[in-house]
């Protein structure tokens, strides 16, 4: 998909991000990536052991992590070695990035211009933000907003009162109403004066034939993309919260929730009112009852239920003694 972003960036030289660091040299970072996506004169981060394997092949210049986890890294990699390793990144994001941490409404919406997007239907009091691009033959029903830089395929449909930043929509793509998509999601780092506001510099990307039952929130990831794939369907009341990446054929029932940086493979359906912790890995042909709370990985083609979800099987017994 597109590769824009939404956000102003503002350049920096490694040494003023990080003043009381020494470097090999005073290089001008190019941006802030997560480790498997990072290039040369990028700044990336690694605080946990779980991305051990993204971290030994990133290609970020510069790193920020802990004295237990730089031996993990490339000898190429400067490592800049701190205690608290997301307070340092939502420092470094806020001097580059420094309006991703609030939603600024966006001042720039009027009504859209006919002779601009002659093959789109539009209901009342419909809002577009500047450099919007909406592919032909979509609707988008009364009082929703599109704002500024978004991009909508063909053959779309927005309900009404949806509200769009942050985003790039595919063709074929169904939003119900009342939808929230591309809004901050919710990252801050505790502190006992106070909390420290996480920017979110990433993006929603929701690939072609999706459908987005009523009422759902899918926030825009934090450093990465939120990410939904083709043909999946979303029932109402689900919340995607940042960075979470979900498959595609996947079938996802009412009020399911998604906490930050979960991978989610394809072709899974998951249950009503099923709740899934952050940074697991969900794999392929899974199925997840309805109300479970999924608190580890799970592996391709199982079934599980319950809280802790378990073994389907294993929850049969259980309820049999």
């Amino acid at each position: 998909m597109d590769s824009s972003t939404f956000f102003k960036k503002k350049n920096y030289f490694i040494k003023s991000l990080f003043p009381s660091f020494r470097f090999k040299k005073n290089i001008k970072v190019n941006n802030i990536k997560s480790l498997n996506k990072s290039k040369k004169l990028d700044l990336t981060f690694f605080d946990t052991i779980k991305y051990k394997s993204q971290a030994l092949n990133t290609k970020a210049s510069f790193c920020i992590t802990t004295e237990k986890l730089i031996k993990f890294l490339p000898k190429s990699t400067e490592k800049i070695i701190v205690k608290n390793v997301l307070y340092e990144l939502a420092n470094a994001l806020k001097k580059i990035y420094p309006s991703a941490d609030i939603d600024y409404p966006d001042l720039s919406l009027k009504y859209p211009i006919k002779t601009k997007f002659k093959n789109v239907k539009f209901g009342n009091n419909v809002l577009i933000g500047k450099n919007v691009k909406i592919d032909k033959d979509t609707v988008i029903g009364a009082n929703s907003i599109i704002e500024h830089d978004v991009k909508i395929g063909s053959n779309c449909i927005i309900g009404s009162h949806v509200v769009i930043k942050n985003s790039i929509l595919g063709n074929n793509v169904m939003i119900q109403d009342g939808c929230k998509i591309g809004q901050k999601g919710f990252g801050f780092i505790p502190n006992k004066i106070k909390n420290l506001k996480f920017p979110h510099i990433g993006r929603v990307l929701i690939n072609d034939d999706v459908e987005i039952g009523s009422a759902c929130t899918i926030d825009r990831g934090s450093v990465d993309d939120t990410v939904i794939e083709k043909n999946t369907y979303l029932d109402n009341q689900v919340h995607v919260a940042h960075n979470v990446k979900i498959g595609s054929n996947c079938m996802i029932a009412g009020q399911v929730g998604f906490a930050g940086s979960s991978t989610i493979g394809n072709n899974v359906s998951i249950g009503g009112q099923a709740g899934i912790s952050g940074h697991l890995n969900i794999g392929n042909n899974v199925k997840i009852g309805g109300g479970s709370g999924v608190v580890k990985d799970v592996e391709d083609n199982s079934v599980v239920m319950g809280y802790p979800a378990i073994p389907f099987k294993d929850f049969v017994k259980s309820w049999k003694k």
